[in-house]
């Protein structure tokens, strides 16, 4: 089904009256975008029968643009949203377990050489801030922090910059919070890998508003979630890590939205025929 042809539900006149009251502030020219798109230099890759190049994700790429301040990435576990997302994050120089440009560490080499056959199309603004989040190397990152600021030193300690509160010493949905809130600065191009893994669903819906104030500031989100919540963000495009590739879809149309409103709506049911009662 095409998305500008889905049949118009409740849900979907909720959300095209959420569209309509934050069009007049949410709504960019993609010139005004930091990232435009990203292109796969396809004659360069060596094998597209290897991974990465294998997964549908990569092996149907062309170009991938962003036309919203907001982007999502979903799919299956596997189907190469995190490593199409990691791709674009070291070649946006991010570091490649999580942190801003500025931010050097590492614990295991793991990320791809896709980034190398990716290339960036850039706005005519540059970002004044980033930053790459990644749910599973973020207590690593905490470890870095705190590393760092045990060295002596003339430098100032990195730690304030994240809240009055260690890292560490919060749980991971807290920290996680604490950095959206204090080390999000605005007019920022932000990544983020599955953001909602340590976030309750209330948490969640924070995390939805703070993204929000910071598009109002002037910045860009490139996500890969399963999070239906996070998903209903009004004037986002998702896009779809399927079996032939990427492919835009509308919010009503997601796996993500279906599954949950179907298994909320009729649960009862929905548990007799999981567990064979």
């Amino acid at each position: 089904m095409c998305v500008g042809c889905i049949t118009r539900s409740p849900t979907t006149a909720l959300r095209q009256r959420a569209e309509r009251t934050l069009a007049p502030s949410t709504a960019v020219n993609q010139s005004e975008l930091y990232l435009r798109e990203i292109v796969l230099r396809r004659d360069d890759v060596p094998d597209f029968g290897r991974y990465p190049f294998v997964l549908p994700a990569v092996a149907n790429l062309t170009r991938l643009p962003f036309e919203q301040p907001v982007t999502f990435l979903i799919g299956e576990n596997g189907s190469g949203k995190s490593t199409l997302l990691e791709a674009m994050a070291v070649l946006l120089r991010f570091n490649p377990e999580g942190g801003s440009r500025n931010f050097r560490f590492g614990t295991r080499e793991s990320h791809s050489e896709l980034h190398a056959y990716l290339r960036p199309v850039r706005g005519v603004a540059r970002p004044r801030d980033g930053f790459f989040f990644r749910a599973e190397s973020y207590y690593n990152f905490a470890t870095e922090i705190e590393r760092l600021d045990a060295e002596p030193g003339p430098a100032p300690p990195i730690a304030p910059a994240y809240g009055p509160r260690a890292l560490h010493e919060q749980s991971h949905g807290e920290s996680f919070l604490a950095l959206l809130q204090n080390r999000f600065r605005g007019s920022g191009l932000y990544l983020l890998d599955e953001p909602e893994a340590a976030l309750s669903p209330t948490r969640q819906m924070s995390l939805l508003a703070r993204m929000h104030e910071l598009v109002e500031d002037s910045s860009q989100f490139i996500v890969a979630t399963h999070s239906p919540i996070l998903l209903a963000y009004p004037r986002a495009t998702i896009y779809h890590c399927g079996p032939s590739g990427l492919e835009a879809v509308a919010y009503e149309e997601t796996e993500h939205f279906r599954v949950t409103r179907d298994f909320l709506t009729r649960y009862p049911a929905m548990l007799r025929t999981l567990l064979g009662r």
